[in-house]
């Protein structure tokens, strides 16, 4: 199994799963900027959107998409259970994977991180966190988790509360969010994922600035 990622992306997620699993996988870091891979290779090749995660199973397969991704490694590894065995529980896990993908991802977080958005894209999209970290922070009071217990959905949404930092995004307004966020990264394996990815995220920058 070979795992295309950027560090700090949304392919963090699927590390993230990974490790809770305790599964395995080859890693192999893009620039998605120069849409290549470590190797020089042309990305492009791989996935024609230029985007990880991108996941090659051991039968040679190409996964691409976030939330597919994170679904097929819940699948693999069954005893990890991050993923519910019973059917109201995967309508859940599939909800959470959506709202992450669509409300958060997409609608507010790559027009804040996009280096081509404007300021009224921007704008636009910051108008939009206190809905959807209102119904987040709604849903977290009183629980640890999204579901029953850590699925692959904490491993997506930790990933993308964790891009609020870069953009000065506090999460004091919504109490039971904060708490989940600093609940999660606890988690030796997510704390595990973000220290590596952070790190190479550090080095890629470094070597950016010196070139």
């Amino acid at each position: 199994m070979e795992l295309y990622f950027s560090p700090l992306a949304c392919s963090m997620a699927s590390r993230i799963a990974l490790y809770e699993a305790n599964g395995s996988a080859t890693f192999r870091m893009v620039d998605t900027r120069a849409g290549r891979t470590e190797d020089g290779s042309d990305f492009s090749a791989i996935n024609p959107m230029g985007q990880v995660p991108v996941l090659r199973t051991g039968q040679g397969d190409l996964l691409t998409e976030n939330v597919v991704v994170l679904q097929w490694i819940a699948d693999q590894y069954p005893d990890a259970g991050l993923s519910p065995d019973d059917a109201a529980g995967q309508y859940r896990l599939r909800q959470w994977l959506s709202f992450i993908a669509t409300e958060l991802h997409k609608l507010v977080f790559i027009p804040l991180l996009d280096r081509t958005s404007n300021d009224g894209a921007r704008a636009f999209a910051r108008s939009k966190l206190d809905r959807r970290f209102g119904h987040l922070n709604a849903h977290l009071e009183g629980r640890d988790y999204l579901l029953d217990r850590f699925s692959v959905a904490d491993a997506y949404l930790v990933t993308v509360l964790n891009w609020a930092g870069f953009q000065a995004i506090e999460l004091a307004p919504w109490p039971a969010l904060r708490g989940y966020n600093d609940r999660v990264r606890e988690r030796p394996q997510v704390a595990r994922a973000m220290g590596e990815e952070l790190a190479l995220f550090r080095a890629e920058q470094a070597r950016v600035a010196a070139a």
